[in-house]
């Protein structure tokens, strides 16, 4: 049975089709054969809105395997995080890998739906390895938004990849390797 792969659009008009599907087809190709990655697009992905996305995730994950694996970029990853601390799911996941994305609290970005993540780590599921990717170029979401995380989740693994951009230059293999030595 091929290992499931839930993998999140960041927002913005157009992500799905003409950016996202980019990192979702180099990551099936690093993988290769033995994954299976669904990518659904998310409802109003030009105004991503945290209650509207997490409600749509709750329905994507409860479809998902004993086992499976999450991944979201940039907006995406954050609704995420955030979604996974208010209501840890049902089944035990391999594991949580966020790319590029934007920290919500002191030092970072400001946000209404969501609350300041500081003390993010207490609330996620235990035992789930989390790993954290952002670029040095990201002109999104700056390099420093890695370090809050760092803290706000002390037991995730941060990678800092230099000379990557918001999209991480639309390699992730880094991210397939993570997921590849996943148990």
């Amino acid at each position: 049975m091929d290992k499931q792969i839930l993998f999140i659009q960041g927002g913005g008009a157009g992500t799905h089709d003409h950016w996202d599907n980019k990192l979702v087809d180099h990551l099936s190709r690093r993988l290769g054969p033995g994954y299976d990655i669904a990518y659904p697009r998310m409802p109003n992905e030009d105004v991503p809105s945290y209650g509207v996305w997490k409600a749509a995730l709750a329905r994507e994950m409860a479809a998902l395997d004993e086992g499976a694996i999450l991944v979201g970029h940039s907006i995406g990853a954050t609704i995420l995080i955030n979604a996974l601390a208010d209501a840890p799911p049902v089944r035990k996941l391999a594991g949580v890998l966020l790319i590029a994305a934007p920290f919500v609290g002191t030092g970072g970005w400001a946000s209404e739906e969501i609350p300041p993540m500081d003390h993010l780590g207490a609330r996620l599921p235990e035992g789930t390895p989390i790993f954290l990717y952002h670029g040095s170029e990201d002109d999104t979401a700056p390099l420093t938004h890695l370090d809050l995380y760092g803290r706000a989740i002390p037991h995730a693994i941060t990678r800092s990849l230099q000379g990557r951009n918001h999209q991480l230059n639309d390699d992730l293999s880094e991210v397939a390797a993570d997921i590849s030595a996943l148990r």
